[in-house]
């Protein structure tokens, strides 16, 4: 399966999602950055508030597209110790890499969402959305953090992923749903015929939008 572009992917993830039109207490949280153009689809055609939840990617050294874990707002880490292990990557960089990380997240948070409170958790139904995984990294430091709050129920919602990053991650949640699990995956942008890079003022844009369209209390 390719999809045309993020909008496509996320209509078509919100017809897999349909059974949650309707529901109370349903929540969709966005993977910045282009996991909230396929967020914001699914939020739109369902009627769901929307939101994002930031986990970054720990670069490492002279590679920043090499992941060697992920680190989520709250803290939470999640590290490929056979990969740190066979780089022979020191702890140091690690801690440090990681700090990075976290101080970033609290500035995409504060420009993402403005004077806007985060969505209320307890009890939700809460649906994970990004455009696409490969080794699941970010995805998984994301679960981890959000098992820590008390919701009702964790889906993950993603377009496309080799099936072995699909099936260990749908293990972490209580439901998984991926469109494409293609057994010959090179990575994520393949799998779209555009996948340009998502700027922060269309995340902004998007969230905005999404909550002006939320019936208000």
């Amino acid at each position: 399966m390719q999809f045309r572009d993020r909008h496509e992917a996320g209509q078509a993830l919100a017809e897999a999602l349909s059974f949650l039109k309707g529901q109370p207490d349903v929540v969709i949280l966005a993977i910045p950055r282009g996991g909230v153009v396929v967020g914001y689809q699914v939020a739109k055609a369902l009627g769901l508030p929307l939101d994002v939840y930031i986990t970054r990617k720990l670069g490492a050294p002279y590679n920043s597209e090499l992941a060697l874990g992920a680190v989520a707002g709250d803290g939470s880490i999640v590290l490929d110790e056979e990969l740190i292990q066979r780089l022979g990557i020191p702890r140091d960089y690690i801690a440090r890499e990681r700090e990075r990380q976290a101080k970033e997240i609290e500035r995409q948070l504060e420009r993402y969402r403005g004077d806007r409170k985060p969505l209320d958790l307890k009890d939700k139904i809460v649906v994970l959305v990004d455009d696409g995984v490969a080794t699941g990294s970010t995805t998984r430091a994301a679960i981890q953090s959000l098992r820590k709050h008390p919701l009702r129920k964790l889906i993950l919602a993603i377009p496309v992923g080799p099936p072995e990053t699909a099936a260990m991650l749908s293990k972490e949640v209580d439901q998984g749903v991926f469109l494409s699990t293609p057994e010959h995956f090179w990575a994520v942008g393949g799998f779209y015929l555009t996948f340009d890079q998502t700027s922060d003022d269309e995340v902004v844009a998007l969230l905005r939008e999404s909550a002006l369209e939320q019936p208000q209390a």
